[in-house]
């Protein structure tokens, strides 16, 4: 059924339409008429200093034609493991333009997390912030990297006079000492960028070529690439554009707080924001401080982030007596949006703070509350354009459940994967006949089409929007030699989101020392998937076969926390 016979089209925004103009070009002729279009209006603000889109369009054909001389070409993947800076912006650009194959990755990952995605992609050449360049130098032998490119992000900043302004003396001393120090082997992003741009004539890929792979934990499991095409990347740029009716060209500035190698980053800057040519205000990390100094000079009118950011840029906004009245377009996602975060939020930006759905196999963004009075608190809200869903059974997706009754949520657009790199297996289980998308997630749909989220039949754990896969942080709490077995589940908190807690089956004879485990976890493990608490448990619920019952231990372990 076409979205214009849906339910929920009468509660969008008026002038948001039930479907969008597909694309037919890539999203680098998109960059290119943005960087035509634009010209001297500002594209980029890092600590102040501001970037052009004329420059920002010379600094990508540089980078693109630097690339192509260490013999990157099209279909190669090109791993990026970069914070929001503006070579971020330029490394991502500069490898699509050749028709390479973006892959993101967290620059907090350890070399551990970041030697599993490598396996799987095989990147040879690597685009690093210098602090992440020392995880990639303990890789095996058996990983092949050609080419290291190393980026100081202070290369970017005015001066650092002007980086003192904003951070102690001693964040500035540990941060310079960080960010200078030359990794061994490695070419710098200087010198990536000494050529003249490259020739215009050089091919460009398609709309249907593949532009991104992007590491999920999914539905179960082990960290997977979603596959994403200059198509679904497009799509979601252009839902995004019709669902912020009224947002113009030139004219929005957007804070790029979320991280830019999350889905919902890269959609939100690096696609739909340079699709409207407005102005990205960088920053590295998320810190209310240098937010609330940047309002001042470049106040946001696109503010999207997780809810605990919202809540503490509110507080801080209030507390310095800073306005935040510019902020015309907020979206709240990847984890629950509480109450008290939208009456908060809106009591002192004036706007509305309205909640959205979406999953990295699906660029991400698939439902939301409109910009509107019909938008409803404590839903997902509805489709956005182009985009239809189904609840199914739980055992057969092939059964739909009657209106308002629970099941497990399926999308369908122009947004939805291609599959997982090198996982037929995966895909086949996620993406199912006729391109519909398992989500995982149960859900119950009113008559309207707002949507709720009920339950998860994934495992997964969200914190701090960022997903943590249970299995992941057993199997390194397992390395340890005092722990036999371990299972690990999410503590639901007041505020939204979760606490990652690991219980723990100790060897014989062992003691429990949550702070030594918790410190061979961060050997191995980015920060925020470490257990916050970390217990005992004895007469481990088992399957059958021995395996433990993770949702058995959390439900033992919940009420006792």
């Amino acid at each position: 059924m076409a979205t214009t016979e849906q339910p929920w089209v009468k509660n969008y925004q008026p002038g948001v339409p039930a479907e969008i103009v597909l694309p037919t070009e890539s999203l680098v002729a998109m960059f290119e008429h943005s960087v035509a279009e634009a010209g001297d209006c500002p594209a980029l603000e890092f600590f102040g200093r501001r970037t052009s889109y004329t420059e920002l369009g010379n600094q990508v054909g540089r980078a693109a034609e630097g690339l192509r001389r260490l013999g990157v070409r099209a279909g190669d993947r090109v791993a990026l493991i970069l914070p929001n800076c503006p070579q971020h912006v330029v490394a991502f650009y500069a490898v699509l333009r050749l028709g390479a194959v973006v892959v993101e990755h967290n620059p907090l990952y350890t070399a551990r997390e970041l030697r599993h995605q490598f396996e799987n992609h095989q990147a040879r050449v690597v685009i690093a912030w210098d602090k992440s360049v020392a995880a990639i130098s303990e890789f095996p032998a058996d990983i092949e990297i050609d080419h290291i490119v190393a980026v100081n992000l202070l290369d970017a900043f005015p001066a650092v006079k002007r980086f003192a302004l904003y951070l102690p003396v001693k964040s500035l001393r540990e941060s310079r000492e960080a960010l200078t120090a030359r990794a061994p082997g490695a070419m710098t992003w200087k010198e990536l960028l000494r050529h003249d741009v490259i020739d215009p004539e050089h091919p460009h890929p398609a709309v249907t070529d593949l532009a991104a792979i992007q590491y999920t934990s999914g539905t179960t499991g082990q960290p997977k690439g979603a596959m994403l095409t200059h198509f679904n990347l497009y799509s979601n740029a252009l839902q995004g554009e019709a669902w912020m009716h009224g947002a113009e060209k030139r004219k929005e500035i957007l804070y790029a707080i979320l991280p830019m190698f999350h889905a919902f980053g890269m959609t939100l800057y690096l696609t739909f924001g340079i699709r409207k040519q407005g102005l990205l205000v960088l920053f590295p990390k998320f810190e209310p401080g240098l937010i609330l100094d940047a309002m001042k000079k470049s106040p946001a009118t696109v503010y999207c982030a997780v809810p605990p950011i919202y809540e503490r840029t509110a507080l801080a906004a209030k507390e310095k007596g800073v306005s935040l009245r510019s902020c015309k377009y907020c979206i709240s996602g990847a984890m629950n949006l509480p109450d008290h975060v939208v009456e908060l939020w809106e009591s002192v930006s004036g706007g509305l703070l309205v909640e959205g759905y979406g999953m990295t196999e699906s660029s991400p963004v698939a439902l939301g509350n409109p910009f509107y009075p019909t938008r409803r608190a404590g839903t997902i809200g509805v489709p956005f354009p182009s985009t239809l869903m189904k609840v199914v059974d739980l055992d057969d997706p092939t059964i739909e459940m009657p209106p308002g009754e629970p099941g497990e949520l399926l999308l369908h657009g122009p947004q939805i994967f291609q599959g997982y790199w090198n996982n037929p297996e995966e895909t086949a289980k996620t993406r199912l006949p006729g391109g519909w998308l398992r989500t995982g997630d149960i859900v119950t749909v009113d008559d309207d089409g707002f949507t709720t989220i009920v339950d998860r039949a994934k495992e997964l754990i969200i914190t701090g929007g960022f997903n943590v896969s249970p299995s992941e942080v057993e199997a390194v709490l397992r390395l340890h030699s005092d722990v036999v077995d371990a299972a690990v589940f999410g503590k639901p908190l007041e505020r939204g989101g979760e606490m990652v807690v690991a219980a723990v089956e100790l060897a014989p004879g062992a003691d429990l020392n949550e702070e030594a485990l918790r410190a061979h976890c961060r050997d191995h493990l980015a920060a925020y998937k470490i257990p916050r608490r970390i217990v005992q448990i004895e007469d481990t619920p088992r399957s059958i076969l021995g395996k433990i019952l993770r949702k058995k231990v959390r439900e033992q372990m919940l009420p006792l926390l």
